[in-house]
């Protein structure tokens, strides 16, 4: 059966599940309107539609403050329907949009780190989550939003039973005259800090207090903070007495409903099919299961629906950016055959002033050069076509054929950094971004793991590539590329290990496969003598270790700076 979220997650979704970003710093389009339009109705996916579409529009406009602001209510609604890295992904994209220097900006950035604090703690990254929730506390100026932030700081620090930690978080939050003024706010803190006292100590008699933050709360008509109290209480009595927590799982239940939410429900029929008399049991398992299904399907089906968007939305950019080289091109061959046009009759009218012999010894001279400035740049742009396309598409063909479920957006990206790659293709720069390198190269590695190949990585840390420079890191990137597609393509290997350590001022990597090995005579050639070039460009050794019984050895090895 299901484990579906606990308690304290459902506290992270009652403190701070609701809040969005549609009234900080006030800029809108029509799209955007009618997205909020959407979204209380209760209609997410036209809502995260026409935010969609409010980010491209916002995008042609130059207007970061509401991509940004799209972008994380897309993430909020997809972390909704249970799209937790979808939604950090949205999250993620969004900081960039926005200036942490600009205090009317700071309050988004809030908003956006408690959503990703949220995705993490619902990922169990509690390390990460209590960063990001740190983060949003910082960036904010309202008192409201640091309350709902330091709440879930403490539920988070619970979650890991870490109880003594979150319990200075829950009694300084006690002591906030906001809270005491609030009721709401006082319930939820109340109840928490019962919980968790009693977590910490089985023999904590917390029923006072869950029972005094349920009053408030009935006052109040908080159903939903009826539904977490009678969720606590149902978890306090089940061992003490299972009379009243199955009384309190029947509230809870009730309460569920009327709120209408299917996570609570889930939970509640939890309860009862745990507390229930035998002949009860049946029922609510049976409840479960439908209700649960029901669940699964409707948010599989919404995170479907989002990522087809988000597809469309980015195969129309990339039909729009192939409309646009083949204009390029077009005006380049008018403005090629121009050029030649006139350089024809510029070597005409010189030539018919010079003597005829030494005409010819110039012409034969020129065509000399001619052919080996063209033999060098199709060594280049063959060196270029094999390092970026060919070897990137063998590395996306290998991950399709290999993966049962593909992730259709993470496949685009890559054929879009090799489309984006391919269009420069004829420039002497090498565009090459070295952010977060370790895990390129794992990734890199990794992808050409396969049912009959295993692939083990080992030693490939931040800090081994921290001083390496973004040019030695983009040759040794491309070598490593090779010799993985060469694996791929020749060695019949099943199990590859890779290694990466540094000695002094130089790193050493050591391949090691199990596959037919590699003759002792052989030389460079295509690929391998694109790796002997770029070795020696960054002033490496590598070593082939052909006389392993089975399989291939081999050390590159290149200093540090």
């Amino acid at each position: 059966m299901k484990k579906y979220i606990t308690l304290l997650l459902l506290f992270v979704f009652a403190s701070c599940h609701k809040e969005n970003i549609k009234d900080k710093l006030r800029v809108t389009t029509p799209y955007y309107d009618k997205a909020w339009s959407f979204s209380d109705k209760g209609m997410v996916d036209s809502s995260f539609v026409y935010f969609n579409k409010a980010k491209e529009e916002s995008l042609k406009n130059g207007d970061s403050i509401l991509v940004a602001k799209s972008l994380i209510n897309m993430a909020i609604i997809s972390g909704d329907q249970g799209d937790y890295f979808g939604s950090q992904e949205l999250s993620l994209s969004a900081i960039k949009y926005l200036n942490i220097s600009n205090e009317k900006q700071k309050e988004i950035l809030s908003s956006n780190y408690n959503n990703l604090g949220k995705m993490a703690h619902l990922l169990k990254n509690y390390d990460e989550a209590t960063s990001f929730y740190i983060k949003a506390i910082a960036l904010s100026n309202n008192e409201q939003s640091k309350i709902i932030y330091s709440n879930n700081i403490a539920i988070n620090l619970s979650a890991q039973k870490r109880y003594h930690e979150s319990l200075k978080y829950f009694e300084q939050l006690l002591k906030n005259k906001d809270v005491q003024k609030n009721n709401n706010n006082f319930s939820r803190i109340l109840s928490n800090i019962s919980k968790t006292k009693w977590l910490q100590n089985p023999n904590y008699n917390a029923a006072p207090d869950l029972l005094r933050a349920l009053h408030i709360r009935e006052n109040e008509n908080d159903l939903w903070g009826q539904n977490a109290s009678f969720s606590h209480l149902s978890d306090y009595y089940t061992k003490k007495q299972p009379d009243s927590a199955l009384f309190y799982s029947r509230e809870m239940y009730r309460v569920a409903m009327k709120i209408k939410s299917p996570d609570d429900q889930l939970q509640a029929l939890q309860k009862l099919v745990k507390l229930s008399h035998q002949e009860e049991t049946k029922q609510y398992f049976e409840l479960y299961q439908k209700l649960e299904d029901s669940v699964q399907t409707a948010r599989n089906a919404a995170k479907n629906q989002f990522a087809v968007i988000r597809y469309e939305t980015e195969k129309n950019k990339a039909d729009n950016l192939l409309l646009q080289k083949d204009n390029t091109e077009k005006k380049y061959q008018i403005i090629k055959q121009k050029i030649v046009s006139i350089s024809t009759i510029f070597i005409l009218v010189a030539a018919s002033i010079i003597a005829v012999l030494w005409y010819k010894k110039r012409k034969q001279r020129l065509e000399l050069e001619a052919q080996t400035a063209i033999r060098e740049n199709q060594l280049k742009t063959s060196k270029k076509v094999h390092d970026v396309v060919a070897n990137g598409l063998y590395r996306v063909m290998t991950e399709i054929e290999n993966q049962e479920e593909i992730d259709k957006d993470r496949v685009l990206d890559k054929i879009e950094d090799l489309y984006e790659k391919s269009r420069d293709i004829s420039y002497e720069e090498v565009k090459f971004t070295d952010q977060n390198f370790h895990e390129r190269v794992s990734d890199l590695i990794k992808s050409f793991a396969t049912d009959t190949t295993k692939v083990a990585l080992a030693g490939n840390d931040p800090q081994l590539w921290k001083k390496v420079t973004a040019q030695v890191k983009y040759e040794i990137e491309h070598i490593l590329q090779e010799l993985m597609v060469n694996m791929g393509k020749h060695s019949g290997a099943s199990n590859v290990a890779v290694k990466f350590e540094q000695k002094q001022d130089k790193i050493n990597i050591y391949y090691t496969d199990n596959g037919i090995g590699m003759p002792e005579e052989m030389r460079f050639n295509n690929g391998l003598r694109n790796t002997g070039t770029r070795i020696e460009s960054i002033h490496g050794e590598i070593t082939f270790d052909t006389k392993v019984e089975k399989g291939l050895k081999i050390q590159i090895s290149f200093p540090i700076t």
